[in-house]
């Protein structure tokens, strides 16, 4: 059975305009084509008319740039979603938190979801490991998602790259596939 046959739902996580400015996430972001990989699996998806969810994050901090008046809470260029497509905001790292997104792929008997977006270590971690608890067969990609430095409980920082490594650990096999886009497009 050819991988597209599942009729995956593609859900894009927060990819907005916020996340293009490194030092205010903790700076040395990896995978800076992130983006550029999640709108070149939207494109397959669309062509493919396959299910797709865009996830926004709304905070409700004012001065957070994911703020809904700030200009960070804009969908990045590589993944504007058309009319037809449905457009769920959260405020909380889970997109099934809050959101009718469970409703919405039960309703639509989806049972495979793929996995992109920011950043690796929170909503993209959150969500996939709520999507695997809930039994979905969850396939996370590792190259179209990217994250930041991060400062440890004593002061030492971590790189970017180890944070997203050891994240993608963290989920393989318990909560999800790990597959980079040259594979997912090989399976699609």
């Amino acid at each position: 059975m050819k991988f597209r046959e599942k009729k995956p739902a593609l859900i894009l996580i927060d990819i907005q305009k916020a996340f293009l400015d490194e030092e205010y996430w903790g700076g040395n972001r990896n995978n800076k084509n992130a983006e550029i990989i999640c709108g070149k699996i939207l494109i397959k998806w669309r062509e493919l008319n396959l299910p797709l969810f865009h996830i926004r994050h709304s905070s409700t901090d004012t001065k957070s740039k994911l703020h809904r008046l700030n200009n960070g809470f804009e969908f990045n260029e590589n993944v504007i979603p058309l009319e037809n497509e449905v457009v769920i905001t959260k405020n909380v790292n889970s997109a099934f938190i809050g959101t009718d997104l469970k409703v919405q792929l039960d309703k639509a008997n989806i049972d495979t979801l793929v996995i992109v977006g920011l950043t690796t270590n929170h909503c993209v971690s959150t969500t996939t490991r709520m999507a695997g608890n809930f039994g979905y067969e969850t396939y996370l990609i590792s190259d179209a998602t990217a994250c930041f430095d991060r400062i440890g409980i004593n002061g030492e920082r971590y790189n970017s790259e180890t944070i997203h490594l050891t994240t993608l650990a963290n989920l393989l096999d318990e909560f999800a596939t790990v597959w980079g886009f040259e594979k997912l497009m090989d399976e699609i």
